[in-house]
């Protein structure tokens, strides 16, 4: 089936996945760069920013509670986003809802309180920048474009945490990074999964979506690697592709050690995703991403 949405074009069928299965898992060659079909744009407020070359989603934990980072009060959280914008983030995800294992989140009306707290902060320090919104609830999404203006809404659930949050992303009309993150059985699942959800987005006239696989939502260790090592399967769906992988208990679970001690590791599974296709990396430590795209391309732009 092939559905047109404003710039892109879905194609996704039954052959052509089996082509694309197939092909990635006989091929088997980690270090060969995955040609895509980029590059890919997302309309952002009416304005195109372009994806031919990778860019950064610096996070912002506006939580007490997050696994890694989090900062709390106005001058932390202006701090971090002049921090990030100055090392070259492209865009800064906002979230207020801690989803790390076996945590409960905080209720809508506290996850509220604290994004309008953080939000203001960012919009006055940085108003032209673009921001997304890390939140699994539709009212929050809502509230968070209509009040503040940011352009782009990050669904750590895929629209499964609230069957409002679809039709809500097409009214608002912001890019949308819809993630898998369902239990993982298998590479070929993880597509159809993220295919279906594609086609009801774009049945509903959400154009500008971005997929996200779900490194570490509801999946083993070792499915998480078994995923990363897939990764370019998902470029059948012909849409941007975001990994967020950084200081994940997939890399301090495997090397026996903890959050803190995980950026090397980060910039590991950063490489490895750039070479698979990847197009945006949401990182804590910006810097550090920026100098991994830089090195990976020019890597990879060398040829004999």
């Amino acid at each position: 089936m092939a559905k047109k949405c404003g710039h892109l074009t879905l194609h996704f069928s039954f052959f052509t996945f089996l082509y694309s299965f197939f092909f990635v898992t006989l091929r088997g060659n980690l270090c060969e760069p995955v040609q895509t079909a980029s590059p890919y744009s997302i309309n952002v407020g009416g304005e195109l920013l372009w994806l031919d070359t990778p860019i950064v989603m610096g996070i912002l934990n506006a939580t007490p509670d997050s696994f890694y980072q989090h900062h709390e009060g106005a001058e932390a959280i202006r701090m971090r986003t002049r921090q990030m914008l100055d090392e070259g983030a492209a865009i800064l995800d906002v979230g207020a809802c801690s989803t790390r294992p076996g945590y409960t989140p905080p209720d809508k009306k506290e996850e509220m309180r604290r994004l309008r707290e953080a939000l203001s902060i960012v919009r006055k320090e940085a108003p032209e920048a673009i921001v997304s919104v890390d939140t699994f609830r539709a009212d929050v999404a809502r509230m968070c474009v209509g009040e503040f203006g940011v352009q782009m809404v990050n669904d750590i659930s895929g629209g499964d945490l609230d069957k409002e949050m679809f039709k809500t992303i097409a009214e608002l009309h912001v890019p949308y990074v819809l993630t898998e993150s369902s239990p993982f059985n298998g590479i070929e699942v993880v597509l159809r999964n993220l295919g279906s959800k594609v086609e009801a987005l774009h049945e509903m006239g959400v154009c500008d979506i971005i997929l996200d696989p779900g490194f570490g939502f509801g999946k083993t260790l070792e499915q998480n690697y078994l995923l990363m090592q897939n990764l370019e399967v998902l470029h059948e769906l012909e849409l941007p592709l975001l990994v967020g992988v950084s200081h994940k208990s997939m890399i301090y679970k495997l090397l026996g050690t903890t959050p803190d001690e995980a950026l090397n590791g980060t910039t590991v599974l950063h490489t490895i995703a750039l070479q698979k296709g990847a197009h945006i990396l949401r990182a804590h430590e910006v810097k550090e991403a920026i100098e991994c795209i830089a090195i990976t391309q020019k890597v990879m732009g060398i040829r004999d």
